[in-house]
């Protein structure tokens, strides 16, 4: 959804994924839908403001993480981040998802022998029976991540509502849902092992792996472990994400020239969500305008660290 997953995916997983990445930085299959075939960007790109939204909504529902790329930023934009993968330099569109920086780990630690046992045995010893312990860690994430997201200068008051919004959402969901019942954590764990063996990422080559792939064959590889994680959040824990997709009303508040408004109203978790985005049109094309400045930020960002790592370069 066009909110920034940053906080509210690190937020709303946090209490269901923080159950197996103990065991992932110690070093039944799953239901994901095929990966949808890459889009052509001129081809489908958003005409229309409210478009802007439509799109992304149809590729995350289709999973396909290339085609979702290709269109959520204009053409020469993708083709410097696509540069940037292969140099290490971003990942983006993953910097719009929850855990990105931890994928490599979480991934390497799946595709071990013994990853089902290893993970089923931390669930025991930690979380199997812990209801109290498990909600009041939901309620301290919860408020961490809304004092977090009001206070970082990084994100807009558009921004702030819906996160806050969506942080409600989730963290009702996380204290209602089954989190500490070993008979949903087994299929759960059980379904993220074997969907990140069929990825075709070799989790031990770490960050280095998705640069020798590249930006869209990476996009491709995960897009169906993306699937099982959300079909498994579905049939075990009740959290619908394709639902509120699907349910989404995007309706245009306002335009002004080559920038407009949007007005977002979706179900999350239960829970109304009523959200304004604003988009951008470029050369034609609408785009989110946070998707954009934070693809541009995920190249400059990692510049910059590069540059501070190393001060005698130019």
């Amino acid at each position: 959804m066009p909110v920034r997953l940053h906080a509210v995916g690190r937020i709303a997983l946090a209490a269901l994924l923080g159950l197996c990445l103990p065991a992932c930085e110690r070093g039944t299959p799953g239901t994901g839908a095929p990966i949808g075939v890459a889009v052509k960007p001129q081809a489908q790109a958003a005409r229309k403001p409210v478009e802007a939204v439509n799109v992304l909504r149809d590729r995350l529902l289709a999973r396909d993480g290339a085609g979702f790329a290709r269109l959520a930023v204009p053409p020469d934009l993708h083709a410097r981040l696509a540069a940037g993968w292969r140099e290490g330099r971003t990942r983006w569109p993953l910097d719009e998802l929850p855990l990105d920086a931890k994928l490599p780990k979480m991934l390497a630690a799946l595709q071990e022998n013994d990853a089902e046992a290893r993970l089923m045995a931390t669930f025991g010893r930690q979380f199997a029976g812990a209801d109290r312990d498990i909600d009041q860690a939901i309620r301290t994430l919860v408020q961490f991540g809304g004092e977090y997201v009001q206070k970082q200068a990084g994100y807009t008051t558009e921004e702030r509502e819906h996160v806050a919004q969506a942080l409600a959402a989730v963290g009702g969901w996380a204290l209602a849902a089954p989190l500490s019942d070993p008979k949903h954590a087994r299929p759960f764990f059980a379904a993220l092992v074997a969907a990140a063996r069929r990825s075709g990422i070799e989790g031990k080559a770490g960050p280095a792996a998705y640069a020798t792939l590249g930006m869209d064959p990476s996009l491709n590889r995960l897009s169906p472990f993306i699937a099982t994680l959300l079909a498994q959040l579905r049939s075990q824990y009740g959290l619908d994400l394709d639902a509120s997709l699907r349910g989404m009303q995007v309706r245009l508040l306002e335009q002004t020239g080559d920038s407009a408004r949007l007005r977002l109203r979706y179900q999350l978790a239960g829970s109304e969500i009523d959200a304004v985005v604003p988009v951008q049109r470029i050369d034609g094309h609408w785009y989110l305008a946070d998707f954009l400045r934070r693809a541009e930020a995920s190249l400059a960002g990692r510049q910059a660290a590069a540059g501070a790592k190393n001060p005698a370069s130019p």
